[in-house]
């Protein structure tokens, strides 16, 4: 009858060493700005949007090196910014809607 809980633990183990890696891999993508470019090339909403989504590791890495930083200095302003939020919304977003549920569902199916 114990079985059931080591299968779980693997799995939990499993997904645990994923997310480990896949933060990893993408702690490589972590945006630094580190000269201050023209305004003409100021980083702009596509950025923004991009900068929003790494930026959990981004803030993990930016801890360690004073050369990461969670978000760039000279940009474009508003769409920047905007893109930046949505970005950042992105990557929780489908632990927010789903991730409830799931385990309501477990915990009703004991």
């Amino acid at each position: 009858m114990r079985r059931p809980a080591i299968r779980s633990w693997r799995r939990t183990a499993a997904l645990v060493a994923v997310t480990v890696a896949a933060a990893l891999v993408l702690a490589g993508c972590a945006a630094t700005n580190t000269a201050a470019p023209a305004i003409a090339g100021a980083p702009g909403f596509w950025l923004g949007v991009w900068q929003g989504m790494i930026l959990p590791i981004a803030f993990l890495v930016s801890l360690f090196d004073d050369h990461v930083a969670v978000y760039a200095v000279p940009n474009s302003g508003h769409l920047y910014d905007l893109g930046f939020v949505i970005g950042a919304c992105v990557i929780p977003l489908p632990t927010i809607l789903f991730g409830g549920g799931r385990a309501r569902r477990r915990r009703s199916a004991r």
